[in-house]
């Protein structure tokens, strides 16, 4: 390597590990979704601190819901079924940009979604881990085909509302916390949305 090389080496290195950095981050909040602040991921589910998040769920056009059975060697949650993406913005990234890149990244498809509701909450996860999200909820229709990255989803398939209370019902632990605490409200937004009942 020659003298004249290395200082764009390391300037090159730095910018790679500065973008992985904040690319892990998260973006600390209040209660009312203001920014305070950007932390490591891992850390702020370590100390259990309030972060933006987003969940989008998908239905196609009959009404059934895309669940996806996270990949087993995820940092929380591995093996567990949960709604079609669960994400978080990065820091300074736009709410569709980041829509978009995780729909792409996870599940290998992207369509337009809405807003549906703001939900917090808190959930104590395995490995001492705690989930404290300000999640923004987004719904959608979709009917193509699906491209699920292996590193995040091991499985997926389209369900019935009905069928999901049913299996929630008889096997919970199967399920991530949060969507126990989300199928409820989206589903009747769902409802409310589409003026017909779930099947």
């Amino acid at each position: 390597m020659t003298s004249e090389s290395l200082p764009f080496s390391l300037a090159a290195m730095c910018v790679i590990a500065l973008i992985y950095f904040e690319m892990e981050r998260v973006i600390l909040v209040d209660a009312n979704n203001e920014q305070v602040g950007t932390m490591e991921k891992m850390e702020a589910h370590q100390k259990g601190l309030l972060h933006r998040a987003f969940s989008i769920f998908i239905f196609n056009s009959d009404g059934k819901m895309l669940l996806h059975e996270r990949a087993h060697d995820k940092y929380h949650c591995g093996g567990m079924w949960t709604n079609a993406v669960c994400s978080h913005p990065r820091p300074g990234e736009s709410q569709s940009h980041a829509l978009r890149r995780k729909m792409k990244q996870e599940m290998g498809f992207f369509t337009q979604v809405e807003k549906a509701f703001d939900y917090t909450y808190r959930a104590e996860l395995e490995n001492g881990l705690v989930e404290y999200e300000y999640d923004e909820v987004f719904i959608g229709t979709y009917d193509g085909e699906l491209s699920p990255n292996p590193d995040e989803v091991n499985d997926y398939r389209f369900v019935s509302i009905a069928e999901i209370n049913e299996e929630i019902r008889l096997n919970e632990e199967l399920f991530t916390p949060w969507f126990k605490l989300l199928i409820e409200p989206i589903s009747q937004y769902y409802k409310s949305l589409n003026g017909v009942e779930q099947q």
